[in-house]
């Protein structure tokens, strides 16, 4: 099974691409990036390339499920809707190309990735790099929080 993970944003994106053979199988990293967009590009442009890159990754990879963070409300309501917004493409990538959708809240997460709902981040980037075999060196934090994520639907979903 192959998942995509993906810690949504417009500026930076976290992306990891999981997969696992079999049930006693640890999961593997395929694929991983924090996907940018520059602040200088109107945001409907930035929603475009986003939507693109997704759609790339999908289709190399033969993707089965899109897991994604579901909003962590915050004070900047403009910074909330821009998310939002990017969520939205990012679903609708997904749901064009037949994906299942995985949504998981941060108290899922972190109960998946490190046995309790109130873990920090630090224990959760922890955890995930103990859960997930991974061959290259990873560059952002961000890159930890999709493979979370993905992490989260391959303990949710029945394999």
């Amino acid at each position: 099974m192959i998942i995509i993970g993906i810690d949504p944003g417009y500026e930076r994106l976290g992306i990891a691409v999981l997969e696992k053979k079999s049930l006693h199988d640890k999961e593997y990293l395929l694929f991983s990036e924090c996907f940018k967009t520059s602040a200088k590009l109107e945001f409907t442009e930035r929603l475009l390339q986003i939507g693109e890159e997704i759609q790339k990754i999908i289709k190399k990879y033969k993707i089965e499920i899109l897991a994604i963070e579901t909003l962590f409300l915050n004070t900047n309501q403009k910074t909330v809707m821009h998310v939002a917004e990017v969520r939205g493409v990012i679903i609708y990538e997904g749901m064009k190309a037949g994906l299942k959708i995985f949504e998981a809240s941060p108290p899922q997460i972190k109960i998946a990735t490190t046995g309790y709902g109130r873990a920090n981040k630090e224990q959760i980037m922890k955890m995930v790099k103990m859960l997930v075999k991974v061959d290259k060196k990873i560059k952002s934090d961000d890159e930890l929080d999709a493979m979370a994520i993905a992490l989260t639907a391959f303990a949710h979903i029945r394999f």
